[in-house]
């Protein structure tokens, strides 16, 4: 089993994006080849990358970043949206992301459904609303697997913060075609109300990739806060997730995500604890799950 990295989880040293309508203020400290340095130095195997992290999707820069890659003998993933409100660099069609993709020499293309779900969220599973925003993302779809397949890329459809694990499903099963399938987070559908461990178990046997992810659940005066911590220090069982991993799927890799909040932290000091977040990831996926 490989171990490698989604770059968000140095978001607050620049990397991946900006997310649920957060900019970083502060200056980038890092850009992707520092990155791809700083794996090697980790002794990961891969990273999961945005075209925010690429700067350019200018085919020649691409082939740079995949030699850049392949030099230190590690893989890498794309990762894109279909319609993120947050951070419109992400956004490429289905084709664009399969040519991209195959630029970096990436084999998997993850893709954020981005759905607008209506509310209440409580019982808003296949909403007709949402399915009329599936079954067009169905017909892209349908237009798009076969050219993935002749790129050698498989597109993987994420439970993102907006979308059920059956819907997922739903998707994979209306397109049908074996370059189709998902990208199970472990913690995303927490966002629309689902247990986590129930998507986990009903994505894992179709997933082609994954974001390894840990959260803590916080109570404090409004409820409770759901909050990114280093995997291991959080509420989601990932040694049951590793495990359905290993057993129920074809899955190789492990690609840790650390979302780390600033909080209050003044930037130089917030960096160094995502650093550390992310390290103590490593570590427990190393020491602990033996990955």
């Amino acid at each position: 089993m490989l171990l490698g990295l989604h770059t968000y989880s140095f978001h607050l040293h620049g990397m991946g994006q900006n997310w649920g309508g957060y900019e970083l203020t502060w200056q980038r400290v890092m850009d992707l080849y520092s990155l791809m340095d700083e794996a090697e130095a980790l002794a990961l195997d891969g990273l999961h990358i945005t075209a925010v992290d690429c700067e350019s999707t200018d085919s020649d820069n691409l082939k740079k970043i995949a030699r850049y890659a392949k030099d230190r003998g590690l893989y890498l993933e794309y990762n894109f949206s279909l319609n993120e409100e947050f951070d419109t660099r992400l956004n490429n069609t289905f084709e664009e992301a399969i040519t991209i993709a195959n630029a970096l020499g990436a084999d998997v293309a993850k893709v954020s459904l981005d759905l607008r779900r209506p509310r209440p969220l409580c019982a808003s599973g296949h909403h007709p609303e949402v399915m009329q925003q599936l079954e067009k993302i169905a017909d892209q779809l349908h237009a798009a697997a076969p050219i993935a397949e002749t790129a050698g890329v498989r597109i993987a459809v994420e439970n993102h913060t907006e979308s059920l694990s059956s819907e997922v499903l739903w998707l994979i099963d209306q397109v049908g075609h074996s370059s189709v399938g998902a990208c199970v987070d472990t913690v995303n559908s927490v966002m629309v109300l689902e247990d986590p461990m129930k998507a986990i178990e009903n994505l894992v046997p179709y997933s082609f990739t994954n974001h390894f992810c840990d959260h803590r659940i916080e109570r404090d005066q409004f409820g409770c806060r759901f909050t990114g911590v280093a995997c291991g220090d959080g509420d989601i069982d990932l040694k049951r997730a590793l495990d359905l991993i290993k057993t129920q799927s074809t899955m190789e890799r492990i690609n840790i995500e650390v979302e780390w909040d600033a909080g209050t932290d003044p930037p130089e000091e917030a960096r160094r604890r995502e650093r550390e977040a992310v390290e103590r990831s490593i570590r427990y996926c190393r020491d602990v799950l033996g990955i």
